[in-house]
């Protein structure tokens, strides 16, 4: 007997075995439920997410012997269907058959009555291919087709397709299907053949699959033809012509390192055993990416590629500056790929390139450039904690501590270059100047402080790691305040958010709760605020909280002026309080 492909193999036979898709799955069942049937779908989505599969199980569901809604897979209709020999049930691919008169003779069929089932389902694949002249003479059936003729179209370019056929089917849009839900397949098909397997290698398959299921069992079943028995990361790695995440780190470190000798033979390597250059680029600016992401929130939630450790290993041998001229280079050169004969002469220079930025030279000539542009440092370390002595001399105090004064911020952006014109990401994006002054205050009608998203990016641009991990490492010390009559509330509220962004003079919090955020900004809760962070932390420092929501708008922000190079340089930024 002839081989069958594991996708085919195992290609869901019920609702329940399809990956991902829930929200359509769940749709469906209910429509079929209720007898909300539909003359005419249209399933769209990218490549290897189901459409076809999910035709031919809705097909199953309309005809089952058991009734409709069911899926028995043991009548003769259900097991027909599997087979792709049921008389009722006719799959058409607009490819190869997407003229006038292939549609005029379907349309001729339609009129006939069903041979074994209850309904004749036309599923008609790759739709968007057929010529306006077909979609036209489809067009009266597809809106008044039968009462036991259904058309299911499917497509992965839905925007091809006239709007008069659009209007007239009932839309469902197939996603990119979820890690989680490729690696479950895989696992449960790897079970089933009896293969060993190592996590990591079904996580590199993941990568390759880019969403697709069929995809996905596609290249399983290629890794398994030559490996056997066993699963394994390094064959994966010699199918299909890539490096190991741990050879593109050392890659990286080398780059950082300035080691020329070392990057020529790691490239020659490369071409000799034929590894896919432009994978490698694009690999290597993800992973740059990733140690930007981990530098602005020292969390390895947002991570793609790099674990933890190997992001803070990266971290500290490489500045943010450096990183975005670097990620800057590698798009440039993904972009350049596709004008040149020879990609491996460019890449050897992107290399070397890379290699330049940061090296010690550079760095030393960027620091006699700019002395007084050094990050600043604490020149004492956080203390411990409250000591009883100063909670008591507090409660005993009979003043009240000097109030506070209303910060304000003063940003100072590099000098505006003249470049061609962007769209602003902002939408109050005024003409920039060589210096702006923004202002974060409170008025007597507002009682709150807001601060707008071009100033948070800014502050996020000043961001200093080193300040931020000496806070969380020191965080729990706030609850020795926690008893404390007239502080206690404000350090129980500050312990209970988590430091997004810290910078010398400004951190910013994020909370899961709205009330909190709202509290926390009141205009008349800062003096307390800066009163608990000079006692805990000896420091005095403005406090802004934002909600989770925001925090995930504000890194989105973040990475995207970061990928179009529009973040100012953490140097030229500067955040004072005035009045200091």
């Amino acid at each position: 007997m002839a081989y069958k492909a594991l996708y085919r193999t195992y290609r869901p036979t019920t609702f329940e075995e399809v990956a991902g898709q829930q929200h359509i799955v769940k749709t469906i069942k209910n429509a079929l439920a209720t007898g909300k049937i539909a003359h005419a779908y249209l399933f769209a989505g990218p490549r290897g997410t189901g459409k076809t599969t999910m035709a031919k199980l809705l097909a199953k569901a309309l005809n089952c012997e058991h009734g409709i809604g069911c899926q028995c897979n043991e009548c003769k209709n259900c097991l027909a269907i599997n087979e792709g020999t049921h008389p009722d049930v006719l799959e058409i691919d607009a490819a190869s058959n997407n003229g006038v008169d292939e549609i005029r003779d379907l349309i001729d069929k339609v009129k006939y009555g069903t041979i074994l089932g209850r309904y004749k389902v036309y599923i008609i694949d790759e739709v968007h291919m057929m010529t306006p002249g077909a979609f036209n003479a489809l067009l009266k059936t597809l809106e008044e087709p039968p009462e036991h003729v259904i058309f299911i179209l499917a497509t992965t370019e839905p925007h091809k397709i006239l709007p008069t056929i659009l209007s007239r089917c009932q839309r469902y849009d197939f996603s990119k299907v979820s890690d989680d839900d490729i690696r479950e397949r895989i696992k449960v098909v790897l079970e089933k053949e009896g293969i060993s397997y190592n996590e990591d290698a079904i996580n590199l398959i993941i990568s390759l699959a880019d969403g697709g299921m069929r995809d996905a069992l596609s290249i399983l079943d290629q890794v398994l033809a030559y490996s056997g028995d066993q699963l394994k990361v390094q064959d994966v790695l010699d199918i299909f012509a890539l490096e190991s995440t741990e050879e593109k780190i050392n890659l990286i470190k080398s780059i950082l390192a300035g080691d020329v000798a070392d990057i020529l033979n790691r490239l020659s390597n490369y071409i000799e055993r034929g590894t896919d250059i432009k994978r490698l680029t694009n690999d290597l600016l993800m992973m740059l990416k990733d140690v930007l992401i981990y530098e602005t929130s020292s969390s390895d939630r947002y991570l793609q590629i790099l674990k933890e450790d190997d992001a803070m290993d990266l971290s500290n041998s490489l500045s943010s500056e450096v990183a975005m001229e670097m990620i800057t280079a590698l798009m440039t050169t993904l972009k350049d790929y596709k004008n040149v004969t020879a990609i491996n002469p460019l890449f050897e220079v992107t290399l070397l390139k890379l290699a330049s930025m940061n090296s010690k030279p550079h760095q030393q000539v960027a620091r006699e450039e700019k002395p007084e542009t050094r990050p600043l440092r604490y020149e004492t370390p956080f203390p411990k904690g409250p000591t009883p002595e100063m909670i008591k001399a507090m409660e005993e105090k009979k003043e009240e501590p000097k109030p506070v004064e209303q910060p304000k911020v003063e940003i100072k952006p590099e000098p505006v270059v003249e470049e061609p014109e962007q769209p602003s990401l902002f939408e109050d994006d005024s003409a920039a100047s060589d210096e702006s002054i923004i202002y974060i205050n409170g008025t007597e009608v507002e009682d709150h402080y807001e601060i707008d998203e071009k100033t948070m990016v800014n502050i996020m641009v000043t961001s200093k790691k080193d300040i931020k991990n000496s806070l969380l490492e020191n965080w729990k010390n706030l609850k020795r305040l926690a008893a404390h009559p007239r502080l206690g509330r404000i350090a129980t509220m500050l312990v209970d958010g988590h430091p997004l962004v810290v910078s010398n003079k400004v951190m910013v919090l994020e909370y899961q709760s709205d009330n909190i955020v709202e509290k926390m900004n009141l205009i008349s809760n800062q003096k307390d605020i800066q009163n608990v962070m000079r006692t805990v932390f000896n420091k005095k420092m403005f406090v802004y909280s934002v909600n989770r929501k925001g925090s995930i708008d504000l890194q989105q922000k973040y990475m995207n002026l970061l990928q179009l190079g529009r973040l100012p340089k953490a140097d030229t930024v500067e955040i004072e309080f005035i009045g200091d």
